[in-house]
């Protein structure tokens, strides 16, 4: 990859994202849908679980850590929340997850590294939020990409990874921006980035995949709080985005398992 290629933006710190914390699931009650033949995830046996993505995957896991199940490898932000909970509630499978999410990453920096972080691991799921950076690195004029570039990189990922990975499961996640946030300029981002977006949930149809609508879920948050309250960049998820997040991707793919409710006896002082 050429060098100019991979000046980009540095991600902003994830704020308050050092609490592990099982998730719970997104905040408001939605009417329940009929789930399509297919969409819901099965977790088999000893299944491997790979989140990728940019730095809001990343959140600053420690990259010399690639062993399964360690919560500095996947990091401080939803992936961990995601990871916790799944650990819990399907301890008898024997799962292993992993997070390769790099920070700054767009479409194309995914595909130079996926035999490496994605093929070699043998996934059985794989969870991709990717987007942001695709057209938020076009801002500052050191990146020259497109919506068309965008959707081509996009697909052709999508279709090597079934070619190597036939069976396996895949989510696709909306990137999304909070138009409230310190790194969010409105006039610049819109309605462009809305069309990034839309493409997601395309290429999601097309591969039969899980698709996860964050930003549906955070058009929804900022009516109970402010943006930067979920996300102080606008990109970033501060600790009750990163739960928010989990709680929303383990909902859509269908692997949010609730325990069963134990009645408590109140004894009399």
């Amino acid at each position: 990859m050429e060098n100019t290629r991979r000046n980009f933006l540095k991600a902003a710190a994830l704020s308050g994202a050092g609490a592990l914390l099982i998730p719970s699931l997104a905040h408001g009650s939605e009417k329940k849908k009929p789930r399509s033949k297919g969409k819901a995830l099965v977790l088999k046996e000893n299944a491997v679980i790979l989140f990728q993505g940019d730095s809001i995957t990343d959140a600053g896991r420690d990259r010399k850590k690639g062993d399964p199940n360690n919560a500095d490898a996947i990091g401080k932000g939803y992936a961990l929340f995601a990871s916790g909970h799944l650990l819990e509630k399907f301890a008898q499978k024997n799962l292993k997850i992993f997070n390769r999410g790099v920070s700054g990453n767009k479409v194309f920096q995914l595909r130079e590294r996926w035999d490496e972080d994605c093929i070699a691991l043998n996934p059985d799921v794989i969870s991709i939020l990717v987007g942001v950076n695709d057209y938020w690195h076009t801002l500052d004029g050191k990146y020259n990409g497109t919506l068309q570039k965008f959707v081509t990189d996009y697909r052709e990922l999508l279709n090597y990874t079934r070619s190597k990975l036939p069976n396996v499961q895949l989510i696709i996640c909306e990137p999304y921006t909070l138009k409230g946030g310190g790194a969010i300029k409105p006039e610049q981002w819109y309605p462009m980035f809305d069309e990034y977006r839309k493409a997601t949930k395309q290429l999601a149809t097309e591969f039969k995949a899980v698709y996860v609508p964050f930003q549906t879920m955070y058009d929804k948050a900022t009516k109970r709080a402010p943006d930067h309250y979920w996300a102080p960049d606008g990109i970033h998820p501060g600790l009750p985005g990163a739960a928010l997040m989990a709680g929303s991707w383990l909902k859509k793919t269908g692997l949010y398992k609730k325990g069963k409710k134990k009645k408590v006896k109140e004894e009399n002082a």
